[in-house]
């Protein structure tokens, strides 16, 4: 096994995002990737999220702000220099979440600051998350991602983020704000650049080897900029809109899913399906699986695809229509 990392100084989420996308798609067999990023100014939502429910996007944009999709399922996210993002990337035979969690773990530690893991996808202190992850899966390989809370502009992370109010109540808190704590507050004198250097230190410590500079010339110039497009591109940025006819939404135990369904002649002719959920691949099975379906309560909750991540997912989602009138 072989430690690799990349730090790079680009603020441009849509370059940033497809970077991490071609460095993915590039790792070796015997390697772990520590890639360190920033994103100025941005809001980050899930792949699965509606644009228009999770930013006020019109305010955003009028203060120069940028949205951003990215691979990964999960909810919103905002970004500025005061945040530090890592990304991990493995083959699926190296890839450990745990390990790659107690990296991040044990370089906020290193400042005096008792860092815990918290749930499926948040690292906590103080009781407060600084932290939120989220994962994504390939046929080869996997990565992981998340933010570092250093000194990011809380007020701009609260004017801008719009979690509905399930999603809040679900995490006993009244405002974003509440439940997010910037790791300032409890060791003034940190910064990204010393928090860059504890992440790499930790990471030696944890794998036990030396971490190489990863050598770019792997990564084509002309795809990283025919990728970066793309993330720019607002097709994939905000979705396509389309017309429905009926709509429904719920927040289950494993996240909020937001239903659009077109129907006619009593058969679903498409759907759409919003989610913060962390499986992002099995919310878009999902929006397939109601295609061509019979638009009534059985044939809806027959239709839920298994998700091999978690069977209760599918199930949770089969008895919320089942229990339905339409």
């Amino acid at each position: 096994m072989k430690c690799t990392w990349h730090i790079t100084d680009c603020t441009d989420p849509y370059e940033n995002l497809a970077l991490e996308e071609l460095l993915f798609s590039q790792i070796q067999p015997d390697e772990v990737l520590l890639y360190l990023w920033q994103n100025d100014n941005t809001v980050v939502i899930g792949r699965n999220q509606n644009a228009w429910r999770e930013c006020r996007l019109e305010a955003f944009s009028a203060q120069n702000g940028r949205l951003a999709r990215r691979l990964s399922g999960g909810g919103a996210v905002y970004h500025d220099m005061g945040n530090q993002n890592f990304t991990f990337i493995a083959p699926h035979n190296l890839y450990d979440v745990a390990r790659q969690t107690e990296v991040i773990r044990l370089a906020v530690n290193a400042f005096g600051i008792n860092a815990e893991r918290s749930g499926r996808n948040d690292i906590v202190a103080d009781g407060k998350k600084f932290s939120g992850n989220a994962f994504h899966r390939g046929s080869d390989a996997s990565f992981h991602h998340g933010t570092v809370l250093i000194s990011s502009d809380m007020s701009r992370l609260s004017e801008f983020l719009a979690p509905s109010p399930e999603k809040l109540e679900a995490k006993g808190v009244k405002s974003v704000r509440a439940r997010v704590i910037n790791l300032t507050e409890l060791s003034p004198d940190i910064t990204p650049e010393s928090v860059r250097t504890a992440i790499l230190d930790a990471f030696a410590e944890v794998y036990g080897v030396t971490p190489e500079l990863l050598e770019l010339s792997r990564i084509d110039p002309a795809k990283h900029r025919e990728l970066a497009a793309r993330y720019a591109e607002d097709e994939w940025r905000l979705g396509r809109m389309s017309e429905f006819d009926y709509s429904f939404r719920r927040r289950f135990s494993f996240g909020e899913l937001e239903f659009h369904f077109s129907v006619q002649n009593g058969l679903v002719t498409e759907a759409t399906v919003y989610s913060d959920a962390m499986d992002a691949l099995w919310v878009k099975e999902l929006e397939k699986a109601f295609v061509s379906v019979p638009f009534n309560t059985m044939s809806l909750s027959q239709a839920v695809p298994d998700n091999p991540q978690s069977g209760g997912d599918a199930d949770e989602v089969a008895g919320f229509f089942r229990e339905m009138t339409l």
